[in-house]
């Protein structure tokens, strides 16, 4: 049931797993039990309303690469009333989107969707170690020392970090552009690093997920979608 519901964008296995320890799904009038196999003719509800599960076995994958602005909220909804990233993408008849990972509201550039709840699951879970490749421009000086210490590990409130590449990208004087790459996907992780070392990140943007590059040719506000190819490679990526 957790593979079913999860691949179908309606919630993560752990929610689903919660849903079912919290008696919230009920299949043929009795609540589910941990384990339990979905089949054919089954009538499934969550919170009193009818799941049409069998949808979400037969919806094709679909992932968006979106170009995610800074001032847009990576939420559903927003009660601040700011621009939400889902409002810009496309209707789905069946199932919802769902957001790989997460952009703060200053950082701009790719975000993942999907509606493929296990697929978004196995590229945000921690033991996946995806690989995040960000273009950060940097406001203050920067040496080798500095570099070297934000390779080898820096002591952050939540525990040692580091950037398992760095490269220098542009930039003359005070402004300088790096390209980074890290595994996981803490609080503003990357903004922290650097701002450990006495340096101001003054623009952020993500351009890798994974093997999903953020394409030149779209613009902010602007997606597309995986083609067959792209697509493949993700789930292969992503073990499915």
């Amino acid at each position: 049931m957790q593979k079913v519901l999860a691949r179908g964008g309606l919630g993560s296995r752990r929610e689903v797993e919660r849903w079912i320890e919290e008696g919230r799904l009920v299949v043929n009038g009795k609540k589910v039990t941990p384990g339990y196999h979905l089949k054919e003719g089954d009538h499934l509800q969550l919170n009193g309303r009818v799941v049409k599960w069998e949808k979400y076995v037969m919806q094709p994958t679909r992932v968006l690469v979106y170009h995610k602005p800074t001032g847009e909220v990576v939420s559903r909804r927003d009660p601040e009333g700011r621009p939400v990233v889902f409002t810009q993408l496309p209707r789905l008849s069946v199932g919802r989107w769902i957001a790989v990972g997460r952009l703060d509201i200053n950082t701009s550039g790719l975000l993942l969707v999907t509606n493929n709840g296990e697929l978004a699951n196995r590229l945000m879970h921690p033991s996946t170690e995806v690989e995040r490749e960000y273009a950060v421009r940097i406001l203050g000086e920067v040496d080798d020392e500095m570099l070297e210490r934000l390779k080898t590990g820096v002591e952050l409130e939540d525990g040692v970090a580091h950037f398992d590449d760095i490269q220098f990208y542009a930039g003359e004087g005070a402004n300088k552009w790096y390209h980074v790459v890290v595994r996981e996907g803490r609080n503003r992780l990357v903004r922290r690093l650097w701002e450990s070392q006495g340096v101001k990140v003054s623009r952020l943007k993500r351009v890798r997920y994974g093997p999903a590059m953020l394409p030149e040719r779209i613009k902010s506000h602007s997606y597309y979608e995986l083609d067959d190819k792209e697509l493949v490679l993700l789930m292969k990526f992503a073990g499915l």
